[in-house]
């Protein structure tokens, strides 16, 4: 018996979206398996999943608030995965983003909110950015793999914020406790419809980097820059100004919502900002497809997970890592998908050889 793995016809959109749709529900059927042997009924816990998170304002509320980070990271990251530049440096960038939005709320104090708003969304996005073209001029320098030093700098960006918040940031006025200041009413996002503003912003840049990657130059260059380096070349771009520019979009999107997130969730800046948002983030880019619209539902739906693998602890007491399992099983047969979708796989039997039968 041989296996043969042979190239498939290119399958048309829709059916690809239809493969990938299947690829998830027996994702989740599987999901149902592993909770039916650790004794929980899957139906009750899926259940409980959707009513902890969309069956009351309050859920729902939340959903939307653990939803906004997400849409924005997973932009950020598929403005540079479209060029295969591979960063999974979003979470860095997005603490790196609320670190430049808290020192200006800490420095400049006197500035009024429809003043201070927009400076710390250019603060966030300018650190963001900064942070993410480390690994962008080295690689374009040296060669160095992004892979890498994005995933580095993570944990330095991390690791820094930890040292703010326990050392010279610390709040006085916490009773010993590690945390830092919070911020006055001028520097929070208000709310519409109560969720803070940021659906609004998250959603403004849904629209601008389909934009971006449908209708500008900049766009088309971030294209061919990915499918072939010579390409670009021949066309007479400039694959180290391409990097640069769509690099420090990039980051600039994630250090955004790492500002949103210090500004209307937690009010101050801690080394527990994100929950891991931004590793999150990597996989709802790749599940929808580097297309801004599906990420926006992509995203969605793993704000759900999230939110609704939290109720579980109190509605069932199930551990909320039961969320982190069925996003690990959605990925991995999503990614699996991905060769059905372009190969077949043929067995073939072999014959035997024409002397061994007669001998036989």
């Amino acid at each position: 018996m041989t296996v043969n793995i042979v190239k498939k016809p290119d399958l048309s959109p829709r059916q690809q979206a239809l493969f990938r749709v299947g690829a998830v529900l027996m994702a989740l059927v599987c999901t149902g398996v592993i909770m039916a042997l650790l004794g929980y009924n899957p139906f009750v816990v899926f259940y409980k999943m959707l009513e902890g998170s969309t069956m009351t304002l309050y859920r729902f509320q939340e959903t939307i608030n653990k939803a906004i980070p997400l849409v924005t990271l997973s932009l950020g990251s598929a403005v540079a995965f479209k060029m295969k530049f591979w960063n999974i440096g979003a979470e860095g960038q997005f603490y790196l983003g609320a670190l430049g939005a808290a020192w200006l709320v800490f420095n400049l104090p006197a500035l009024p909110a429809p003043v201070m708003l927009p400076v710390m969304m250019a603060g966030g996005m300018l650190m963001g950015g900064l942070w993410a073209l480390i690994p962008a001029v080295l690689k374009s320098r040296f060669g160095t793999s992004e892979t890498l030093v994005t995933l580095m700098l993570n944990y330095i960006a991390i690791k820094f914020v930890t040292y703010l918040q326990y050392g010279p940031w610390k709040d006085p006025k916490a009773s010993g406790f590690p945390k830092m200041p919070k911020f006055g009413d001028y520097a929070v996002l208000p709310k519409v419809f109560g969720v803070h503003m940021g659906w609004i912003i998250a959603l403004a840049a849904a629209v601008l980097v389909w934009l971006l990657f449908r209708r500008s130059k900049l766009g088309y260059e971030i294209a061919v820059l990915g499918e072939s380096v010579s390409t670009a070349r021949y066309a007479g771009m400039s694959p180290t100004r391409i990097t640069l520019t769509a690099v420090l979009l990039s980051g600039g999107l994630c250090g955004l919502a790492g500002m949103m997130q210090a500004s209307a969730i937690e009010r101050s800046l801690s080394a527990t900002l994100s929950g891991g948002l931004g590793f999150t983030a990597v996989i709802t880019a790749w599940l929808a497809r580097l297309n801004p619209p599906a990420i926006v539902a992509v995203s969605f739906f793993f704000a759900m997970l999230l939110q609704g693998g939290s109720y579980l602890q109190t509605a069932m007491q199930i551990p909320s890592a039961m969320a982190d399992i069925i996003q690990g099983i959605i990925l991995f047969f999503v990614l699996g998908s991905e060769f059905f979708v372009r190969y077949k796989v043929h067995f073939v039997r072999q014959a035997k050889p024409a002397g061994k039968e007669a001998g036989a």
